[in-house]
């Protein structure tokens, strides 16, 4: 076990499972996502290596969430988090948070046939991903303007889907649509999609590939339709799992963020002194590492009682909440104690920022989740 995962495990109550995993995914991530390799990355047009996609796969990591009859290996989302929390402490780049949320929605909203025909292959690397944001990006998964349409025994689709991340690598992309006046989910295939469909879209996270996707022309069978029954509780299943894996990758990318700054701070001088013994620098950064052990803190609770019926959902947001302003005030930090090289694309602090940026974006920012709290509390 590495030194930083014993120091993890002792300031945090986890799992044996959940130790095991930040055990391994702590070296893999460390290996696999050193910091030239994510900025040559930047320039890939995939934005990640497909062997290591594989070896994440024959890990199982893809399967910790889905039912050993499907595949997986049965354990829950729980299980998910220290995972991505290590990927986000490396900036590592991969479809695993979209193909694992995928993984959620049709094991909360398929059928069981499209369970059994779906599941096994996730678990063992299929790419997925999720089609949900449109134009009105108000973080409401119901409020669509994209449409399916009867079309004899097809569905045809319309309308305009946004921020649908790693889509030109997908093998299946989960769209929301509106279907007969109500909120729907269909499945689309990368052969369904036109020549042309896909978009590429500039978003502030570089190490992310995020695509427009025109779904006019589009015709579905209707067995690619989710239950229409079981699509309200599914996204709201799929809010709560996206809020905490993010989380989970902003406590993860926060606790990297501070360690790349203290490290300059006890090494740059200015004025024959080590700029880490000024007040005005040593106070911030220690605000910076309580936010983070008060994220993680939360993190774990939303881990730990993310199955309970109301606990979960309050543990989430909160969860959700504390890490974004974690992770921004570190970035920040990190930047501004750079001085003028903070503000250029050569220091990594930006590129933290930018990370923290597009997490804190998705699935609610730090003001959308205390206002569901007030509903829930109050």
């Amino acid at each position: 076990m590495t030194k930083t995962a014993k120091s993890e495990r002792a300031t945090l109550g986890v799992s044996e499972e959940q130790a095991q995993l930040l055990d391994i995914a702590t070296s893999f991530c460390r290996d696999k996502s050193p910091i030239d390799k994510v900025r040559r990355l930047l320039e890939d047009e995939q934005g990640f290596e497909t062997a290591d996609w594989q070896e994440m796969a024959d890990l199982g990591w893809l399967g910790i969430a889905v039912p050993e009859e499907f595949g997986g290996i049965g354990l829950s989302l729980a299980e998910v988090v220290p995972v991505v929390e290590q990927m986000g402490r490396t900036l590592m780049s991969s479809p695993f948070v979209q193909t694992t949320l995928a993984a959620q929605l049709i094991l909360k909203g398929g059928s069981a046939a499209q369970k059994s025909a779906l599941l096994p292959d996730l678990a063992s690397g299929t790419i997925a991903t999720l089609a949900l944001s449109e134009e009105s990006a108000d973080w409401d998964l119901t409020n669509l303007a994209c449409t399916a349409t009867d079309k004899g025994d097809e569905l045809a689709l319309s309308g305009k889907k946004l921020l649908v991340v790693f889509a030109a690598s997908a093998d299946l992309i989960l769209a929301t649509v509106s279907y007969q006046g109500a909120p729907a989910i269909v499945v689309l295939t990368k052969e369904q999609i036109a020549e042309g469909g896909l978009r590429r879209e500039n978003i502030i996270d570089e190490t992310r590939r995020s695509y427009e996707l025109t779904l006019d022309g589009i015709t579905v069978p209707k067995s690619a339709l989710l239950p229409t029954e079981n699509v309200l509780p599914a996204l709201a299943h799929l809010e709560l799992a996206a809020s905490l894996l993010l989380a989970a990758e902003m406590c993860g990318g926060s606790v990297s963020v501070v360690n790349y700054t203290v490290e300059y701070l006890k090494t740059r001088k200015q004025f024959d002194k080590i700029i880490g013994s000024f007040q005005a620098l040593k106070h911030p950064i220690v605000d910076a590492h309580t936010a983070n052990e008060v994220a993680r803190s939360h993190l774990y609770s939303a881990a730990h009682n993310f199955g309970e019926q109301g606990e979960g959902e309050i543990a989430t947001r909160i969860a959700k909440a504390e890490a974004n302003k974690a992770f921004a005030f570190s970035a920040d930090r990190a930047i501004q104690f750079h001085g003028g090289f903070g503000f250029t694309y050569e220091c990594d602090a930006q590129l933290y920022r930018r990370r923290s940026l597009w997490c804190e974006a998705q699935h609610g920012d730090t003001n959308y989740h205390q206002r569901k709290l007030e509903e829930l509390m109050l």
